[in-house]
């Protein structure tokens, strides 16, 4: 299966190549631009962790697991060295359409869809833009517009500060305008490799297609920046709406339409000064699952004993986080702290909770970094202290996870990138 994919890579790479010496040729407007990164990472954990691709993307450290002799067997350290992250980008711009200046982009990476595609190469971002001077359209797969390109966390580890700010990449089509310092954007989107989970931890994306209703964000941004002291100012709040049809029929074999559906909101504010980059955000999630943070759902009451028909209440969390680093050129240390607050369900349940980390009451991480540039070359490495407090699998009458224990796992992180 490697050997497929390098030479699918292989053959894709010199195609476009040729297209592009052709295109260039009839039209002289096309314009392609190659980037991005060879990357190896290595790593150590101080016990066993939740994490997806061999444990390259940590989420939390995993409850504690007792064996006979009651000792946590998940207390057990282990180490990887991976160069999965390594990345391509095609940029590509062409001549004006319908009044707009038009631009592609292409990104992918051999992080593979699952653990068993490992090393596999997937698509990251795919985008169509229009850009109208005030106005813009965006379609293809992007980030999902609760991360905010404008402020988000430095870390080295590539969890990009999950669990405490949303990460996810989603299809969906974006419009936005502008005027003078202010932005205000509007997206549609879907689910693809990213998705939300049921209430059994089952990720689909078809729980958000079969709601016949995208999710919907709005994203409004004031960025004014200084181009001569080279210092910037952005801030911003996001609202957002999401729903999703968990099931298409009852477990006694009646159609059901129960949607369960979720609001998400977030501010933030990234002051970048000549000695420092200040980044703050803090974010209300419901049913938070499909950008991967702790969130799902409960069953509310069953409206109807025969059909077994349910009426759904989403879990509610609360997350902060700050990240502060220096702007100079080759050294630039930098520290990323975060906490995540289980607050269960506005509205009383009838059974437990269920989706992605529900039965954690909360999270926090501190994760101090020290980055080195040398031409083409960055090294970097990072202490990451994540705590998870899990509860005993009881809940209250509101989904809030009883007894918690905190478990902690520390992790030693080394990145070494070859940018070009």
């Amino acid at each position: 299966m490697i050997r497929l994919n390098l030479i699918f890579v292989t053959i894709l790479f010199f195609s476009i190549g040729l297209i592009a010496q052709e295109k260039k040729k009839e039209d002289k407007t096309i314009k392609i631009s190659w980037s991005g990164y060879v990357k190896y990472d290595a790593f150590f954990d101080s016990r066993q962790v939740l994490a997806a691709r061999e444990g390259h993307l940590m989420l939390w450290p995993k409850a504690p697991e007792y064996d006979e002799n009651g000792n946590d067997i998940n207390a057990s350290p282990n180490f990887n060295f991976l160069a999965i992250q390594t990345r391509l980008k095609t940029a590509i711009s062409g001549p004006d359409a319908l009044g707009a200046k038009t631009s592609a982009m292409i990104e992918a990476e051999f992080f593979g869809h699952t653990d068993a595609d490992i090393n596999g190469y997937r698509l990251r971002h795919a985008t169509i833009n229009l850009d109208w001077e005030k106005s813009g359209l965006m379609m293809g797969q992007f980030w999902h517009p609760m991360f905010a390109l404008e402020c988000f966390p430095g870390t080295v580890s590539f969890n990009t500060g999950m669990s405490f700010a949303p990460f996810s990449r989603n299809p969906l089509i974006k419009y936005y305008y502008k005027l003078n310092n202010l932005k205000l954007a509007i997206t549609a989107y879907s689910e693809r490799d990213f998705s939300s989970k049921n209430i059994n931890g089952i990720a689909s994306p078809d729980y958000i297609r079969n709601s016949k209703t995208p999710g919907l964000n709005v994203h409004l941004n004031y960025t004014k920046s200084n181009k001569d002291k080279n210092t910037s100012v952005s801030t911003g709040i996001i609202g957002n709406w999401h729903s999703m049809l968990p099931e298409l029929k009852t477990s006694a074999n009646y159609i059901t339409k129960q949607l369960v559906e979720s609001y998400c909101g977030a501010v933030y504010l990234n002051l970048k000064l000549r000695p420092i980059n200040f980044k703050i955000s803090g974010v209300y999630v419901e049913n938070s699952s499909g950008i991967m943070m702790p969130g799902g759902y409960a069953v509310h009451r069953i409206i109807d004993p025969v059909n077994q028909e349910k009426d759904y209440v989403p879990t509610r969390n609360i997350a902060g986080w700050i990240d502060i680093s220096t702007t100079s050129k080759k050294w630039q240390p930098g520290i990323f702290a975060g906490y995540n607050k289980n607050l269960g369900t506005a509205k009383s349940i009838i059974d437990k909770p269920g989706g992605h980390g529900v039965n954690i009451a909360y999270i926090y991480r501190i994760s101090p970094r020290l980055n080195y540039y040398i031409n083409n070359l960055q090294f970097a490495a990072e202490f990451d202290i994540t705590a998870a407090a899990f509860g005993d699998n009881t809940y209250s009458d509101k989904a809030i996870p009883l007894n918690a224990k905190e478990v902690i796992n520390y992790r030693v992180i080394f990145g070494a990138y070859y940018h070009f």
